[in-house]
């Protein structure tokens, strides 16, 4: 039984292999790395290379060490722009943050990442010179992947339909497949009259999953995970998925048909990627 996490994170400094050691023990399969950002490294290198590096070799030895197939997803964090504004100006920062989403692209076209993400725009209320900057940088993104044909990952505000029907709105300005864009940390807006046609990667919680599989299979799961000392566990636990998944199966709310399309089939289909 294949059982994927669409987005978690690792870090040197938590415990990476003992947290997918564990995700193992559970039944975890396959996961989604996206590896975190450092605005420093970036002014300092005036590039996203070496994080993204950074994460490809931290991905690998941890691969080497739990025999748990790992993908990964590159690019600029938005957040970072509010960073770098603040350090190098806006011009600048708009600057590094394209050439982070061109260099992701060029490692997802070298096969050594298999998306774009997470990119987008704070989560939080900025101001509207930041606001109009992150869009114009998205979709640029947006373009980027288009052209490498590959998925793109959103961090953005809490997803609503109607700011989902925004980003369906720039996927095709630009030429994007709309179901290659995917919400990192949705909600279970599953049907598409609420997504717009945007691919949900579901938080999941008890109530997320529960919602989301009475509405249909077209949806992954994630935990995001963060691999934070201070955070032990958070956002969700590595095993997460696998223990919610067989708990479920057990009480008969979900078949092995519905993790097989959720774990196995959407990934695929998304990422041109095939789960073995």
């Amino acid at each position: 039984m294949i059982i994927f996490d669409n987005h978690a994170h690792l870090s040197e400094k938590g415990k990476p292999v003992e947290a997918v050691l564990d995700f193992k023990k559970y039944g975890g399969t396959h996961i989604n790395f996206c590896p975190y950002t450092d605005v420093e490294s970036v002014i300092r290198n005036k590039s996203y290379m070496r994080c993204y590096e950074k994460g490809i070799k931290l991905a690998k030895k941890v691969m080497e060490e739990t025999g748990v197939k790992i993908y990964l997803t590159l690019g600029p964090y938005p957040i970072d722009y509010l960073k770098l504004r603040d350090k190098v100006g806006r011009e600048k920062a708009i600057e590094l943050m394209k050439k982070g989403m061109e260099e992701a692209q060029k490692l997802c076209m070298e096969g050594k990442a298999i998306a774009i993400g997470e990119v987008g725009r704070p989560h939080f209320k900025v101001d509207r010179q930041a606001w109009e900057d992150s869009n114009k940088i998205l979709e640029y993104g947006m373009m980027l992947a288009k052209e490498a044909d590959v998925p793109i990952i959103l961090h953005m505000e809490k997803a609503t339909q109607k700011n989902l029907k925004e980003m369906a709105e720039m996927a095709k300005k630009v030429g994007m497949r709309v179901d290659k864009v995917i919400k990192h940390y949705s909600p279970p807006l599953i049907l598409e009259e609420e997504n717009h046609g945007i691919f949900p990667s579901v938080l999941a919680t008890d109530e997320n999953i529960e919602e989301a599989i009475k509405k249909g299979r077209r949806f992954m799961l994630e935990t995001d995970f963060l691999d934070d000392l201070n955070r032990p566990g958070a956002v969700l636990a590595l095993r997460t998925i696998p223990k919610k998944l067989k708990k479920f199966l057990r009480q008969g709310l979900i078949n092995e048909d519905d993790i097989a399309i959720i774990n196995k089939e959407n990934p695929e289909k998304t990422y041109g990627i095939e789960l073995d």
